[in-house]
Parts: C-alpha cells; sequence; structure tokens
C-alpha cells in the first residue's frame, strides 16, 4: 500500500519551491501562474507568501496589473540586507540572455517527451540559472511553445527510464518485461543499454540482446529497438557488460530513412504540388539526391532500413507522390492503395473489405 504523502511536507515542499523559483529568477509572477505550478490554490500560494515575507524577512514585492496580482523578490534589496549581514557579494552574470532564451527553447520543445519529475528538474534548473542574468534582463516570457495532439504521456515511464540510464552509465545489464505493439502480453528478456533517442514524438532504447541466465543465446539479425512506453518493467542486474567498440549511434541510425532496422534498399519517388516544396526542406537520408521535374515537380532518391515507414511516408503525400523504385514496395503500395479504395467504396470497414 504506497504510504501517503504528509500535508506538513507537502507544505514545507510548496514553500521551498515557490521561495527558489522568486529568489533564482527574480521574475514577476501571477498568483494564477504560481497556483498552476505549485498544483495548489492561491489561497495556499497567499498563504506561502505571507510567510516567505514575515517569518523569514525577505523583501517581497506585490503589484495589482491587468486584475491579477504579481509578486516578485527585491533580488537588490535581498543582495543589500546580505552584504550588511557580512555576507559574500553575489557573482556576476554566468549566463546570457540569449544562452537562457535557448534553455527555454529546449524545454519547451521536449516537455511532452518527458515525465513530470524529468521536466520539473529541468525546470528549477533554468530557474536556477535565471539568477546569474545580468540586472534588468526578463528572461521568463513564453515565447516558445509545443503543439501536443498525439503525444504519449510518459509521466508513468520515469522509473523505467532512469533504471535504463543507470544501465548504461554502469554497465549493467537490465532485465526488462517489453509487450511489443499489438502483442497480447509482454515478454521477460535481458538487453544492453546504449542510447536513449527521440524520433517523432516518440521516445526510444537502441539496445543489445543479452544473455538470459539458464537460456541459450542466439543473436538476433538486428539489434532491439524498443519504444520507451512500451516497456512495463526494467531492473538493474549485476551482471556487466562492454559498451561495444566503436559504437557510433548516428552510423548506426542515421545512415537511412526510418528508424526500423530491415535490409538497406534504395528508395526513388516522384512528388508535384505541395509534396515537392515540402521534400526540398528537408534531409531525409545523408546520401539523398533531388532531381527537378517538369512542372515544379521533384524525383527524390534516398537510401532506408524500414519499408513501413517508406510506405506511411508516400501514402501521406496522396496523390502527389509516386513511388517508383524498390518494386517490391510499389507493389505494396498498390496493394494498400486497392484495400483503402474497397474499404470506401460500399461502407464497409476495412477488415470487412479484406474479407
Amino acid at each position: 500500500m504506497q504510504k501517503k504523502k504528509s500535508p506538513d511536507r507537502s507544505y514545507g515542499e510548496k514553500l521551498i519551491r515557490l521561495f527558489a523559483k522568486l529568489m533564482f529568477t527574480g521574475q514577476k509572477y501571477s498568483l494564477t501562474d504560481l497556483a498552476r505550478t505549485l498544483g495548489c490554490s492561491k489561497q495556499t500560494v497567499l498563504r506561502l507568501v505571507d510567510e516567505i515575507t514575515l517569518v523569514y524577512d525577505v523583501p517581497l514585492r506585490d503589484e495589482l496589473r491587468a486584475g491579477r496580482k504579481w509578486v516578485w523578490i527585491d533580488r537588490s534589496g535581498a543582495q543589500a540586507a546580505g552584504a550588511d549581514a557580512g555576507a559574500a557579494p553575489e557573482p556576476a552574470a554566468l549566463i546570457s540572455e540569449h544562452e537562457h532564451r535557448t534553455l527555454q527553447m529546449c524545454r519547451a520543445f521536449t516537455e511532452h517527451l518527458l515525465g513530470r519529475e524529468t521536466f520539473d528538474e529541468i525546470e528549477r534548473a533554468i530557474e536556477k540559472s535565471g539568477h546569474h542574468l545580468p540586472a534588468g534582463v526578463d528572461g521568463s516570457g513564453p515565447v516558445f511553445g509545443v503543439v501536443r495532439s498525439g503525444v504519449i504521456d510518459y509521466t508513468r515511464h520515469e522509473d523505467v527510464l532512469r533504471t535504463l540510464l543507470a544501465g548504461m552509465e554502469e554497465r549493467r545489464v537490465c532485465e526488462i518485461a517489453y509487450r511489443g505493439l499489438g502483442a497480447p502480453a509482454a515478454k521477460t528478456f535481458h538487453i544492453k543499454p546504449l542510447q536513449v533517442f527521440a524520433h517523432r514524438e516518440t521516445v526510444y532504447v537502441h539496445a543489445r540482446r543479452a544473455k538470459s541466465p539458464g537460456q541459450p543465446y542466439k543473436p538476433p539479425k538486428y539489434d532491439p529497438l524498443l519504444a520507451l512506453h512500451r516497456f512495463e518493467s526494467a531492473r538493474l542486474t549485476e551482471a556487466p557488460f562492454h559498451r561495444p567498440r566503436g559504437y557510433d549511434f548516428d552510423k548506426v541510425m542515421n545512415r537511412g530513412f526510418g528508424v526500423w532496422m530491415q535490409k538497406r534498399f534504395r528508395v526513388v519517388l516522384d512528388l508535384e504540388g505541395w509534396a515537392a516544396a515540402y521534400a526540398r526542406e528537408r534531409t531525409w537520408s545523408p546520401d539523398q539526391e533531388l532531381a527537378d521535374l517538369k512542372g515544379g515537380g521533384l524525383r527524390l532518391s534516398f537510401w532506408s532500413t524500414s519499408e513501413p515507414e517508406v510506405m506511411s511516408l508516400v501514402l501521406g503525400f496522396g496523390a502527389c507522390a509516386r513511388l517508383r523504385e524498390p518494386a517490391s514496395l510499389v507493389s505494396q503500395v498498390q496493394e494498400e492503395l486497392g484495400a483503402m479504395a474497397r474499404g470506401y467504396g460500399d461502407g464497409a470497414g476495412p477488415r470487412e473489405a479484406e474479407g
């Protein structure tokens, strides 16, 4: 049974978080924003503010603007008080406004890929860095954002991620329970975790299979590519492993289009209209080739290791794309288009149409 958190401890945590946020950033915050950050009511925030002001004698300021109350710590007053008490002067700025903005951008663009605890750690780090901004610089503006439709909530997978990171740092084999896409149940096996990476709103783990105790070992044809949200558990074992000599993630995973590892093949794709313009803006593989066609079209050639991802790309471009090579995949696209047409032709669902 999970132990309930003490109300006093929860209040104390909010008090510390509020003080750190106000002190380290030196920015002004509305009661609404602080209540959302701390997960409490505005009345609770006011009580915390009163306690910081009265009990700890911190020069906290407030003002009413546009119908909202804003609070902040007067850091110049705090520094003067510290100097009177014999404290060391505040160090010179250690971070520029541009560097602070870059940290904010990285936080915003990766928030949807992080669990709550991990995101809070980054939030605290950025707040601390704001303490070292030059005086008069406002580094708190919400100028970055991200669209979250279709994203995965990684909050409940934080423990698994931390275990895998520990395995990478300590070079220890991990025992995992993993349920593949569409699998009826999870399978337990052992891996050597090598790299965590993100691809199209999803966090993956690149690993090598390890020998499971008491079971024969047969090297797989391809290294495991595991989606973090499909882990059901992960446990560090005492078995050590050596990181493969010369392991280069980019050479393994960024040598062609897609993350699914199959036999490498060449793709030739003709595009027109918006699809051609879209494709010109992007790099699909390191050694891609672009050739202009009549009427503003584009012939795109690149290497891939994933037939399903190439098919998804072609179908996503709709009538603006025509796959030329490889011939085997052209046949698969034709079959898929036929199945889709049958599914829409008489109002039947995909399964009925296939039948």
